[in-house]
């Protein structure tokens, strides 16, 4: 009994019970591969071999935002400021909602592996990896509050130390990442939703009956549970927060993830459209939990009696409020599950923004920026390594960084000021911007949030935005304590502000940038970022293609393809960008003189009089090939097509491969089939029956009709 001294053994149980279920679920999971052709192991592991289904992909959907600080989030919005100020279970449910509307088709449809391939496509893998830079932090600092949130859970109610438990939980959601990728985290989280519904579900009526629990009132509910915005300027600032969780919840990798990996276009998209629902449908527990604490009479419960002696609840522990009422306010053997549910909760998490913020480095980073030509084995390796080490990174985080959760406030505004007007116009309206624009909004994006300040991180506001509140006496105290600058409250709604503005210098800026060269205010050697007039011509590109950033607003052609794998009529096709060309014309161009009902030519040219002489045979026939006027087409003028970078070269060649493959065995099958109905003897190989003259000798008007 020394050994665990006054730990709580049946919550240590609880967790480790939890634990060992999700594991073995994510090393099962790790076993499973796609059925699809073509599917290379980056997909395999990024994207489960983009063969995610309805149901699966509605859970792993869904606990893109519903984990551990949604849960206990909700519960300690609803104690402390009440139902009105609970904006996250609708602002990511709209999130989720608007993302399936105008992202999941169009990013699923084009194939993308990341959500940075569109950026760098547009702006070049440099510019490209200027913008991965708030997209890993936010991940990263997400996943290392998380962990630091399930460490202060466990140690107060568990009595557990605090780095055990933060590094045990990391250790297991990296472990299973690690081996399985997406699939293990996509079945873990069916898992770890489940948990989390259930076991919230079964603790609340215990909490509600609770004796130390008030009978809830219409009048407690009106003025205690739902809260007010404050009018005046109140009102912009929450207009303002509900904008972030709204847009500032679209471009996150964690959510593409999910997109990229469904089976199919519409797939992603119904499936954001139900976990839009699901995000609601989560958030009833957490909120009734946190009406439940704000009737409850605290003194009379043992977390006062026993361990604290002061009320009201101080801000440290309202952060905690939700395993407090499992805790204190549910016999053990029901906050068996609680806790079991609140750990779940933290994992579904962390694992899937580990495994985001690898993707992306592996990808888009090392792949496109350091090593274009690396082979697909080592991007496996290194997206591996990055798994550990920013799995590490958030460990460290969590145990060291007292304002880890103002490190992921500043980081979620930057997505959502930086990233998200990048996205969109990427998407929907790539022609209208370029690389200079792009770099001048991330620039300004960045400067005028900063700029805002971040009070939970201690920075300052540098500039009293309108409607500024100043602070309070007790903030101003409590400055003076911390010998700081006290902060005060932006109420102007400046981060969306700050989107809109980045989003018009995007387009503003590329525009004048297209207008300075085209009208040589500015020379071709000045375009720096050669995505305007000094697009290297492709003689030179195919050597030197990493000096240059590619697609600017002046390029008709896309630089990459990416492969898509769609459901069609319960088969699978592969699409390279473009529509490929029809499987039972693949034999084509050699064989126009046969029957109608034979296999009919892919495209027309110009007939050679060795065409016509494999055609008709020299002695068989009396149409003399020599006195055949042959057409001259006139060959299309062939514009410049920006060539594929150094890095997509090895990819798109095996695209290639793999459709030639499948184009000859399905021309093989249509000869066979229409060669049934010769005689034995006449049928011979199939090599042989597309080489042999016709079976039956057309008459002479018939042969000059087809000529």
């Amino acid at each position: 009994m020394d050994l665990f001294g006054d730990m709580n053994l049946t919550g240590l149980a609880s967790i480790i019970m939890f634990y060992l279920l999700i594991l073995g679920v994510g090393m099962w999971a790790a076993r499973k591969k796609s059925n699809v052709e073509g599917v290379s192991e980056e997909e395999e592991t990024m994207l489960a071999g983009r063969n995610i289904g309805m149901f699966v992909g509605i859970f792993t959907m869904t606990a893109t935002w519903v984990g551990g600080g949604y849960i206990n989030g909700t519960a300690e919005i609803v104690y402390t400021d009440g139902l009105v100020w609970c904006q996250a279970p609708f602002g990511y449910a709209l999130s989720l909602m608007l993302g399936g509307i105008f992202f999941a088709n169009k990013m699923r449809t084009k194939g993308y592996v990341t959500m940075l391939d569109p950026l760098q496509d547009a702006y070049g893998s440099r510019m490209g990896g200027l913008l991965f830079l708030p997209a890993l932090c936010g991940e990263v600092f997400w996943s290392a509050g998380i962990l630091a949130a399930l460490g202060a859970t466990l140690a107060i109610i568990l009595q557990m130390d605090l780095d055990t438990a933060v590094i045990g939980s990391a250790l297991i959601a990296v472990f299973y990442t690690w081996i399985g990728g997406l699939y293990s985290v996509a079945y873990t989280d069916v898992v770890q939703l489940s948990c989390i519904f259930l076991g919230l579900w079964v603790c609340i009526p215990f909490a509600w009956t609770h004796p130390a629990v008030q009978d809830i009132e219409m009048s407690d509910w009106t003025v205690e549970w739902v809260g007010e915005i404050g009018g005046g300027w109140w009102n912009w600032h929450y207009a303002d927060y509900f904008l972030l969780l709204t847009f500032g919840g679209i471009p996150w990798q964690v959510y593409f993830q999910r997109v990229l990996s469904s089976k199919s276009a519409a797939t992603a998209e119904l499936i954001s459209y139900l976990a839009a629902f699901g995000c609601i449908i989560m958030a009833v527990p957490p909120v009734l939990i946190g009406g439940i604490a704000k009737a409850t009479r605290w003194n009379e419960t043992d977390y006062f009696l026993l361990y604290n002696k002061t009320l009201p609840i101080p801000k440290d522990d309202t952060r905690m409020i939700l395993p407090m009422v499992l805790q204190y306010l549910t016999p053990s053997f029901v906050s068996f599950f609680g806790l079991g549910a609140v750990s779940a909760a933290v994992m579904s998490s962390a694992d899937s923004s580990v495994l985001s913020a690898s993707s992306m480095f592996a990808r888009n980073v090392y792949k496109l920026i350091f090593r274009q030509g690396a082979s697909e084995t080592e991007i496996m390796w290194v997206m591996r390594v990055s798994i550990f080490a920013v799995g590490g990174m958030a460990t460290y985080m969590a145990l060291t960084i007292p304002t880890i959760y103002g490190l992921w406030a500043l980081c979620s505004d930057l997505v959502y000021v930086i990233l998200f007007p990048q996205l969109l116009m990427v998407v929907h309206f790539t022609e209208h911007c370029n690389t200079y624009g792009s770099l001048f909004a991330y620039c300004l994006g960045l400067v005028i949030r900063v700029s805002g300040g971040e009070k939970l991180m201690g920075l300052p506001p540098l500039v009293h935005f309108p409607g500024f509140a100043e602070p309070t006496p007790e903030e101003i105290e409590e400055a003076e304590d911390e010998g700081r600058r006290p902060f005060g409250t932006q109420l102007f709604p400046f981060r969306t502000m700050a989107m809109i503005l980045s989003m018009i210098s995007l387009v503003s800026i590329s525009k004048l940038m297209v207008w300075l060269f085209k009208t040589n205010k500015l020379q071709k050697h000045h375009d720096i970022f050669k995505c305007i007039v000094n697009i290297p011509e492709d003689e030179t590109q195919v050597t030197e293609q990493e000096e240059g950033e590619t697609i600017g607003m002046t390029t008709n052609t896309d630089v990459k393809t990416y492969k898509s794998v769609e459901e069609v009529n319960g088969r699978v096709s592969i699409n390279n960008g473009a529509e490929l060309r029809k499987r039972k014309e693949s034999l084509g161009k050699q064989v126009v003189g046969r029957q109608d009902s034979f296999i009919r030519p892919l495209e027309e040219r110009p007939l050679t009089k060795e065409d016509l002489r494999r055609s008709f045979g020299s002695k068989q026939n009396s149409v003399d090939p020599e006195n055949v006027t042959l057409e001259e087409k006139p060959v299309p003028t062939q514009r410049k097509v920006q060539p594929l970078r150094k890095g997509d070269r090895k990819e798109s060649l095996k695209q290639i491969k793999q459709g030639i493959k499948e184009g000859v065995k399905e021309a093989k099958e249509v000869v066979k089939d229409l060669t049934e109905h010769l005689p034995d003897g006449h049928r011979g190989s199939i090599a042989s029956v597309t080489e042999r003259p016709r079976y039956k000798l057309l008459d002479k008007q018939t042969k000059q009709t087809e000529l």
